[in-house]
């Protein structure tokens, strides 16, 4: 029987995603898109004043081959589990679209790039860091504790807390005490964030035989360790200000929103199930941190409310080249604080 004219108009053609559409898919970019925000933020903090537009401009493209590398590589090695998830059996390799093989070759690729580019157009240091991250999500939370234990999110999400560490390390060449407590500030923030989408996909997670905390411990003894570590968040949200790498506005917002991330853990924890409220702090841990660090960015061009840095630690340090001015990272007197 032929299709009517109506019928026919009112058809879509569902077409299959381009192969650079896929390419791009493989390095999820929508998460990289705050890893960047934790990435660039930082360099306008530091003792060594502002970056230059051009540092900023190869930062960003150097951690975003990194991330992306990152993310094919981590794809490639749990096509088998992503084919059994509903929310990703349509990535490109278990859908078909894309060969496993080719896309090992994909994420490995990027992260060379990303390798030379950082060493060439920043610095080693912030190269090695990059590298760092990359091994430490693949190898560490990837292949070891992701099917192995419900401690994966606290352990193997240190991964995520890196790109603090290369910003910084990219403007001084060095990590101190100031890096180590964004690091620490997202470290803290990854299990409550991710557990609140785990407790929301279950089904996905037990279907894939992966040990996520609600899964083994049960949705009581997850919204309590939520709980927890937003408890242990909030205050090291607040020490950059505490230590003077931040201003006064940095530290209201801090104060601001973390009372906001602990009402709504606090609410789920007194709510049974799995309700709403769930959801809606998984969503909102998105926009907490990308303002906790934009905070920290207008921090930098507010005329008010700055004091001079407490001198920090040096954790971290790469040699200065032959001749070369070393970098400004233990002048703790630097102006780049006043206005």
């Amino acid at each position: 029987m032929e299709m009517s004219e109506a019928a026919r108009t009112t058809t879509v053609a569902v077409e299959s995603p381009t192969l650079v559409a896929d390419l791009i898919t493989l390095t999820k970019p929508r998460i990289i898109s705050l890893l960047l925000v934790t990435t660039i933020a930082p360099m306008f903090i530091t003792p060594a004043g502002l970056p230059s537009w051009s540092l900023v401009g190869w930062v960003a493209l150097s951690g975003y081959l990194m991330a992306g590398g990152a993310n094919a590589i981590n794809m490639w090695f749990d096509r088998d589990i992503d084919d059994r998830m509903v929310r990703t059996r349509l990535r490109p390799i278990p859908a078909g679209r894309i060969p496993a093989g080719a896309a090992l070759v994909f994420g490995l690729t990027l992260g060379a790039v990303a390798f030379s580019l950082f060493w060439r157009f920043v610095n080693p240091l912030s190269a090695w860091l990059a590298l760092s991250g990359l091994a430490f999500y693949v190898l560490v939370y990837t292949v070891w504790l992701k099917r192995l234990s419900p401690q994966n999110i606290v352990i193997g999400g240190a991964a995520g807390a890196f790109p603090p560490l290369v910003g910084w390390a990219a403007m001084t060449g060095s990590i101190s005490l100031g890096a180590l407590y964004l690091f620490a500030i997202i470290f803290y923030w990854t299990p409550p964030h991710f557990w609140a989408l785990a407790l929301n996909k279950q089904r996905d997670y037990r279907a894939a035989g992966i040990p996520m905390m609600p899964n083994v411990h049960g949705v009581h003894e997850t919204k309590r360790q939520m709980l927890l570590y937003t408890l242990m968040l909030i205050p090291l949200t607040i020490m950059p200000w505490v230590i003077g790498i931040a201003g006064l506005v940095y530290g209201v917002a801090a104060v601001a929103l973390g009372l906001r991330f602990l009402q709504l853990s606090w609410r789920i924890m007194r709510e049974d199930g799995v309700t709403p409220t769930t959801w809606k702090l998984y969503k909102y841990s998105l926009s907490y941190l990308a303002l906790l660090f934009v905070a920290m960015v207008a921090d930098r061009w507010v005329p008010f409310g700055h004091r001079a840095p407490t001198p920090q630690m040096l954790i971290l340090d790469q040699p200065a080249a032959p001749g070369a001015t070393p970098p400004m990272t233990m002048d703790m007197s630097d102006s780049s604080h006043s206005h």
